[in-house]
């Protein structure tokens, strides 16, 4: 866990305990639900290393999904007629995805009600796995396998980490990255003179797609949650 360096700011305290992600904390502050040294806490306090904070938190039960996103639809902030997850999953909770996934992609994408799991999940200070399987617009050399192995100069001149890839057929190859910058994957690709074709998330971590098809989810419990959680340090 991160050194706590002090004064720091409430929210940002509430997330090093693990308590809530920063986004959480600011939902309980403004719902008066925290309180330091027995005063109701505002937006921007800041916590003293001696300083008593107590949070009331509403009792909600955490789920972790693991949906199969098809093509087409939206992760985040969809324009005019797009879909975004939520118009095809009808849930009481306030659900959302951890992270993105393009919208001509599919694959797997974690659901959750936990804040916490964001930060934990998409900072790149962990080195999470992320494995993908790609089809390109023509065939794949050694040289091409070699160069995204090692890591691709992008257009903003930033090159990218080592990553894992192995061949299946003529033009298609898993990658596994431990990174997520934005539509990565195929701008390393047209870096290389190839287009993608395809592309869909197979694994995050632990968690597989497995054989969920396009639209479908199922709960991550059980053995397979303890990993996960275990693993973000949750």
């Amino acid at each position: 866990m991160e050194e706590i360096k002090y004064p720091v700011r409430i929210n940002k305290y509430l997330a090093l305990q693990k308590i809530c992600a920063r986004r959480e904390a600011d939902e309980l502050i403004l719902q008066k639900k925290v309180k330091i040294n027995d005063r109701v806490a505002v937006l921007g306090d800041k916590v003293l290393e001696n300083d008593k904070v107590v949070v009331e938190k509403l009792n909600k039960k955490l789920v972790y999904l693991a949906f199969n996103k098809p093509k087409g639809i939206i992760t985040h902030s969809p324009q005019n007629e797009e879909k975004e997850i939520k118009d095809i999953l009808n849930f009481a909770d306030k659900i959302f995805p951890v992270g993105r996934l393009d919208k001509n992609s599919s694959g797997l994408i974690i659901l959750t009600n936990d804040g916490r799991a964001t930060d934990r999940l998409l900072n790149p200070e962990h080195n999470h796995e992320k494995e993908y399987i790609i089809k390109v617009n023509k065939n794949i050399d050694n040289l091409f396998l070699k160069k995204m192995a090692e890591g691709v100069i992008l257009d903003d001149r930033y090159k990218t980490k080592k990553c894992i890839i192995t061949k299946i057929s003529s033009e298609r190859f898993s990658i596994i990255l431990t990174e997520g910058k934005k539509h990565q994957i195929r701008r390393m690709c047209d870096a290389l003179g190839f287009g993608v074709v395809n592309l869909e998330r197979r694994r995050i971590m632990n968690i597989k797609l497995g054989n969920l098809l396009p639209g479908d989810y199922r709960e991550i419990k059980g053995y397979e949650l303890s990993e996960l959680l275990k693993n973000l340090e949750l």
